[in-house]
């Protein structure tokens, strides 16, 4: 069967691989964003919203979800962290199939999974793209986000492979430390190497 070449896309924490994905959605290349999916089967009337509040109850309401109280109930414990993927990976498996049958036609698409070493999805792609950026642009990034403390961010970094070891496994490394311009001239770049 033919199907288009795949490029995951990844990077830790503030490396802006949102941006970067948009960037690769201008150029007309189709994109799976793992966590827009998420958001939307746990968001009001989300297929995994009865699913989540069986498994903890509590944590849904009439917006779906509560991210927060989810949070709070899978922190810190590895049991209930398994248990939540145990519901929600499945579910963006089948939709990530979807997405691949819709888009069958196409020459490149793109895997946006922010987590994409640690939870072992490097398998399912055919080409990995690491998005990086030195460490303070990263750091002063997101501290500038709401709610974000020194705390917080450090707490997610160590859950994260370090920049340096996936920017050793990538394919292509996506430099945003430069301006918005050199990085979207990197991906035009990218995507016309892909294609070819």
């Amino acid at each position: 069967m033919n199907r288009p070449l795949i490029l995951g896309l990844t990077g830790s924490v503030g490396m802006g691989k949102s941006t970067v994905a948009r960037m690769f959605k201008a150029l007309g290349v189709p994109v799976f964003d793992a966590d827009a999916v998420v958001h939307g089967m746990q968001g009001p009337g989300g297929t995994l919203v009865e699913a989540i509040e069986q498994a903890f109850p509590g944590v849904t309401g009439p917006g779906g979800v509560d991210r927060e109280r989810l949070g709070a109930a899978v922190f810190g414990d590895r049991a209930a962290l398994a248990r939540l993927e145990g519901i929600v990976h499945p579910a963006v498996r089948a939709a990530r199939h979807r997405f691949l049958a819709d888009h069958a036609d196409a020459k490149l698409v793109v895997f946006d999974i922010p987590l994409l070493f640690e939870k072992g999805g490097a398998e399912g792609v055919d080409r990995i793209a690491v998005v990086s950026a030195p460490e303070d642009i990263q750091r002063a990034r997101v501290l500038a986000r709401a709610g974000m403390t020194a705390e917080r961010f450090e707490s997610i970094l160590a859950l994260q492979m370090p920049d340096s070891e996936k920017r050793a496994r990538a394919d292509h490394v996506i430099d945003t430390g430069t301006s918005l311009e050199q990085t979207r001239a990197q991906v035009a770049r990218l995507v016309e190497k892909l294609v070819a």
